[in-house]
């Protein structure tokens, strides 16, 4: 059987509590785009009692934009910023008897890292020296992954139920009108395709291959939770086990 993780942005300030049931793991703000230490704690708790893997989901130092505002950066700062993140939800993580699962950068920083290598073994290089053990979610075919890889962690490739494609498979940007997916329905579709074929349309009609470990429901929907439940039931329908990736 083959397996598919399911993960969604948490602790951003929307409905957890809908989302949390149906997905298997969950990356959590850590307050440089959304959220506090509160809010860590209890979307913390909301995993342990759901079963579902814990991930740090570090930004760029922007509240004001949601961290979807790229701007310059140096690659020293991006180590440091994903270090005292990361650092942060697993001191929280610890306290409640549990750890940090994986990584996943948020917004403009996951963006700019899928593209830039020198950013991407920044992220790359901060998570190894946290902890080795973890897991690096980052676009599928995205520089994050080939850094993950060159640094020793392991990966998990990441692609999205509810954003559109270009023919090279990056993201349709989020200032394009078409970039969302905003019908359950076709985004749904659009998962399953990815999930069981490997592939979905791009925004120009064409095919593309998108091969993923792990697809995304974005906590900040208005119908995030019923989207979520829609979604796994039509993965387990096509006979996928939903689950997180193996931890070491």
């Amino acid at each position: 059987m083959k397996t598919i993780d399911l993960n969604a942005d948490l602790g951003e300030g929307c409905d957890d509590a809908a989302v949390m049931p149906h997905i298997s793991s969950a990356n959590i703000a850590c307050g440089f785009h959304a959220g506090d230490a509160a809010t860590m704690r209890r979307t913390v708790a909301l995993c342990i009692a759901h079963g579902v893997a814990i991930g740090a989901h570090p930004s760029l130092h922007d509240r004001q934009n949601f961290g979807r505002r790229e701007m310059e950066v140096a690659p020293d700062e991006v180590y440091a910023q994903a270090l005292y993140q990361v650092g942060a939800l697993a001191t929280i993580a610890r306290a409640a008897g549990t750890t940090v699962h994986h990584v996943k950068p948020h917004g403009a920083l996951y963006n700019m890292a899928a593209r830039d290598r020198a950013l991407a073994d920044a992220v790359a290089r901060a998570v190894r020296d946290f902890d080795p053990s973890l897991i690096l979610v980052g676009l599928a075919g995205g520089a994050l992954i080939d850094a993950a890889r060159t640094t020793g962690l392991r990966v998990a490739r990441e692609a999205f139920c509810d954003r559109r494609y270009r023919a090279n498979g990056s993201l349709t940007p989020r200032s394009q009108t078409n970039a969302v997916i905003e019908d359950i329905g076709d985004a749904v579709v659009q998962a399953v395709s990815i999930a069981t074929r490997n592939e979905a349309i791009a925004e120009d009609g064409s095919r593309v291959r998108i091969e993923a470990d792990t697809l995304c429901v974005h906590g900040d929907r208005g119908n995030a939770g019923e989207f979520a439940r829609r979604l796994r039931e039509a993965l387990e329908h096509e006979g996928l086990r939903v689950a997180a990736p193996e931890s070491c």
